[in-house]
């Protein structure tokens, strides 16, 4: 025991026992951390990859002239990046965002509009080459270089852009699987250590690789996937699954487009409209498999949120089938058979255009809703005013109004397009009751109580009106009825408090108004107001108020406090008229005449 114990003296004592360490450090780089700041404050947060890659160059440039290692002046001669060259941690960031700059640039003409061309792409798998050049760069230096963290995180960010080409080029999906497992279980181990961001920053990244795996099996064959579920596992977010979104797309766009074959009519309210047009046909079935998210069994599990956004996703698919409509419209020439077809579906998909527009704008009514009695407190969300929901009510109106109007439009019309224009009659007249009672609580949050009495008994009769013409329609919807009823209930409800508030403040109001000129004052001494600027010059004290005083500093009160004044006395001379006074006649100044005066004086 003591010979180990002095051996490990002499070990410590040993000057040249770390020398080798002293020599060559070991560098270290949170790569994972490093690079998901710079995404999330660069673009990626919004999926802006053109800005990620310019902040990637212009952080190159900043690194080159840190380092003085410039390409020179004149002739451009790249230096090389070696073990011998990398003598401080800068050299390892320079190659790693040389790797980051070509991804991001990759996965820019990844999103272009109508995806890339073969020009593109080419061009885009030369990019994604680069960055597995320079990943394999970075993970062999940092292997030498850097501590053994450090050196993993390298491989796995390797194995990362190693996956992303394979998987981009369609082929060697084992390799690409092995290379996603690979980075996959290394963020596991990595996840298992450190400190808490650095826990939830693996754990993503292993959620965002998860999508990429289960597709390399489906390709592969070892996973009976279906086209919904790929859908279900490409809703996750992040940079790592943007590349498997496009590629998801490409593939459900193709599975589109062989289904579009067998969908050769559209069918609406009893009418069947051809489609000639392919990509009529692929976006009216993308539209459709859409629809199915809001409408389906699964409708009411999805979060509102999401739902908002299956509906921006319809809207296109709809714009795109009408601008291809229109297009063929305009290229049809004489053929009038053709052009009644064509106005046909136009018409159609129009018309369920705006059914869909109409559904999410109740869909905002109903979130506007849970928000108007909501605090602020929850969540720190802002409470809805009964304003806003008198501005989408408007908007429904207009939609109802719209989708009438595009009904009624035509001259022979069927039974089914009669049916749907006094649907939309009813709804509108269910609008209009909805509309004026939010109307009637405005005016009662500003306190004009007669005005929001006289809007709450309109609001009364409009919806007792459509509840009664619900309730005789053949096709009875339970829901509105419902929420007809509760609506008439709370008009009734709220017609009475506002009566009866509005009688209470009028009764009160001599007694307000008495308690207000009892506590007027002139010097205001009463009133509890805290010392002006002028008032504490000789106080060391600052100027500004405290931050939890919502009171502005103030320097003097203005305007100012009535002061009395004195005013000059009433004298009374009584004694004046009592007084004999002596003649002064002697005193008085006599007058000169002349002699022509005196003759005629």
């Amino acid at each position: 025991m003591a010979k180990v114990n002095e051996a490990a003296a002499m070990e410590i004592d040993d000057p040249n026992a770390n020398i080798s360490d002293q020599i060559n450090p070991k560098f270290s780089i949170n790569v994972l951390q490093l690079l998901k700041s710079a995404q999330m404050q660069h673009g990626l947060r919004h999926g802006d990859y053109t800005r990620y890659r310019r902040y990637c160059t212009a952080r190159l440039r900043r690194l080159y002239k840190s380092l003085n290692f410039t390409h020179g002046r004149g002739k451009y001669t790249r230096k090389a990046i070696s073990e011998s060259t990398v003598t401080e941690v800068r050299f390892l960031h320079v190659v790693l965002y040389m790797a980051e700059r070509a991804w991001s640039h990759a996965m820019e003409k990844r999103q272009l509009p109508d995806g890339p061309n073969a020009r593109q792409r080419i061009y885009l798998i030369g990019r994604l080459r680069k960055a597995v050049k320079w990943a394999d760069l970075f993970s062999h230096l940092c292997s030498v270089k850097g501590d053994s963290r450090t050196s993993l995180e390298a491989e796995a960010y390797a194995s990362y852009m190693k996956g992303n080409l394979l998987f981009e080029q369609d082929r060697n999906w084992d390799t690409a699987l092995r290379n996603f497992k690979s980075a996959r279980s290394v963020y596991e181990e990595l996840g298992k250590y450190g400190d808490v961001e650095n826990q939830v920053l693996c754990r993503e990244r292993v959620e965002e690789l998860e999508p990429s795996i289960r597709y390399c099996l489906h390709k592969i064959g070892g996973s009976n996937l279906q086209a919904s579920e790929l859908l279900q596992i490409g809703e996750m977010e992040g940079p790592a699954s943007d590349l498997f979104k496009s590629k998801l797309e490409a593939v459900m766009a193709e599975a589109r487009s062989q289904q579009a074959a067998s969908l050769t009519e559209f069918h609406w309210l009893g009418n069947r409209f051809p489609i000639t047009n392919a990509k009529t046909r692929v976006a009216i079935l993308k539209a459709q498999e859409l629809e199915k998210d809001l409408h389906g069994p699964s409708a009411d599990s999805v979060s509102a949120e999401k739902r908002l956004v299956t509906f921006d996703k319809v809207f296109t698919a709809y714009h795109e089938a009408r601008s291809c409509i229109r297009s063929d419209l305009a290229s049809a020439g004489s053929a009038e058979n053709v052009k009644d077809d064509l106005n046909g579906l136009d018409k159609a998909v129009s018309a369920v255009l705006g059914q869909r527009t109409i559904e999410r704008n109740q869909l905002l009514v109903s979130i506007a809703k849970s928000k108007l009695t909501r605090r602020r407190d929850d969540k720190n969300e802002k409470v809805t005013k009964p304003e806003e929901l008198v501005r989408l009510y408007d908007l429904l109106l207009q939609n109802t109004a719209d989708l009438s109007d595009l009904v009624s439009s035509g001259r022979d019309r069927k039974p089914e397009e009669v049916t749907f224009a006094e649907e939309c009659e009813l709804k509108s007249l269910a609008f209009r009751a909805e509309r004026c009672f939010y109307l009637a609580r405005s005016y009662s949050l500003a306190g004009k109580r007669s005005e929001a009495y006289g809007l709450y008994c309109r609001a009364c009769s409009l919806a007792e009106n459509a509840l009664q013409k619900f309730q005789a329609h053949t096709k009875t919807d339970q829901v509105m009825i419902k929420e007809l009823k509760t609506l008439y209930d709370e008009c009734r409800s709220y017609s009475c408090i506002e009566h009866a508030t509005g009688i209470i403040e009028e009764v009160k109001a001599p007694e307000n108004l008495s308690k207000k000129i009892s506590t007027i004052s002139l010097t205001g001494a009463d009133k509890k107001v805290e010392k002006y600027l002028l008032e504490k010059l000789d106080l060391y004290e600052p100027a500004i108020s405290e931050s939890n005083v919502k009171a502005v500093p103030r320097i003097e009160p203005f305007p100012p406090a009535f002061q009395s004044i004195p005013r000059n006395p009433i004298v009374l001379d009584l004694a004046y008229n009592a007084i004999d006074f002596p003649s002064i006649e002697n005193r008085m100044k006599k007058d000169k005449k002349g002699f022509i005066s005196r003759l005629w004086g």
